[in-house]
């Protein structure tokens, strides 16, 4: 694994999906951007994120960005 890669960034999207008994395909076509990018941060692969991406997932999630990330210094780096 790069050092890029190496991160103690987690992603609870699918948590939050669960809890509001919504697919991944259903939260793409309501915040406009595709299922693989979806995926890709919801696996925690992710290297960034455009605020207009996490203010739109928020908004239709109806959640915080604190509930959808956070930082765990305690994971393997």
């Amino acid at each position: 694994m790069s050092e890029e890669d190496l991160h103690t960034i987690r992603v609870h999207l699918d948590r939050l999906l669960d809890e509001r008994g919504m697919t991944l395909t259903e939260l793409s076509a309501q915040v406009g951007i595709t299922v693989v990018n979806l995926s890709i941060l919801k696996n925690g692969r992710a290297k960034a994120i455009r605020f207009s991406t996490l203010s739109r997932i928020c908004e239709v999630l109806r959640c915080q960005p604190g509930d959808l990330i956070t930082h765990d210094p305690a994971a393997p780096r």
